[in-house]
């Protein structure tokens, strides 16, 4: 022993000192609770951003339900947080903020570039499944796609509310098509309209004036007069016809149904 030292002392007091920094973000995720046009609903998030959401109703306000949803999916224990990572909430509202960061680590390749994919559809219109496939690199996957979306981690962030069938009918949503029609309706798309040119044969809009044929919904579409605008079964009726596809929505040249 020297100058008094105690090393057994030492050794000891090192057990009991303080964790080192970021060491319990390399174990827990945090967690919160978040209103939404959801509801309330629970969110993990870890410092690449956030990673899981699920509305508190789908859980009975459960949060040891979402903590082992969360567990079995990740693999890693939730702690509570004391705020929202920037942009979580306005986008939760429906308000997108440009900082807001997901966390898309542990899951496929196909997972993401469909998560991302899905991501850029605007509020206010749809897409069809198969055009989530086509711009996730894989055109004929479009089941797959859609079993992706059925398993969205983080829905409202990623709007797989959105993606509707080709038919022109909603599909299924994983909280239900009554809330998936709401979201929709709250973002004033015009699901009557949809509809019934769906069943006119009607999936594409095209304006005499410009060129361009679109997706229904497109903010482009929505613009045409009504005395300039062209229905059309397929984009390659479409192009047939002398139009081209919008550079916005990006409707699939080959497609032949919508």
């Amino acid at each position: 022993m020297l100058n008094g030292a105690d090393p057994i002392a030492d050794a000891l007091g090192a057990l009991a000192a303080p964790p080192p920094t970021g060491l319990a973000d390399k174990v827990f995720t945090a967690w919160l609770a978040a209103p939404s046009r959801l509801g309330e609903v629970f969110v993990a998030f870890t410092g690449h951003g956030v990673q899981f959401v699920r509305p508190a109703e789908t859980l009975h306000g459960d949060i040891d339900a979402f903590a082992e949803s969360y567990r079995d999916r990740f693999g890693r224990p939730l702690r509570p947080a004391a705020r929202a990572p920037s942009g979580l909430l306005p986008t939760l509202r429906g308000r997108p903020a440009t900082s807001l960061r997901l966390d898309l680590r542990g899951l496929s390749e196909f997972e993401r570039d469909v998560l991302t994919a899905t991501r850029r559809i605007p509020a206010g219109e749809t897409r069809p499944y198969g055009w989530v496939a086509r711009e996730a690199g894989r055109p004929r996957a479009v089941r797959a796609a859609g079993s992706v979306l059925a398993r969205n981690p983080m829905p409202l962030l990623v709007p797989c509310h959105r993606v509707v069938r080709a038919d022109g009918r909603l599909g299924d949503y994983m909280f239900g098509s009554a809330h998936k029609e709401k979201l929709l309706r709250d973002e004033r798309v015009d699901l009557d309209e949809v509809v019934a040119l769906a069943r006119q044969g009607v999936h594409y809009l095209g304006s005499d004036t410009t060129g361009v044929v679109c997706f229904p919904t497109c903010h482009n579409a929505r613009r045409i007069d009504p005395a300039h605008r062209h229905g059309f079964r397929s984009v390659g009726a479409a192009v047939a016809a002398g139009y081209r596809p919008c550079r916005t929505c990006r409707p699939a040249a080959d497609a032949t149904s919508a």
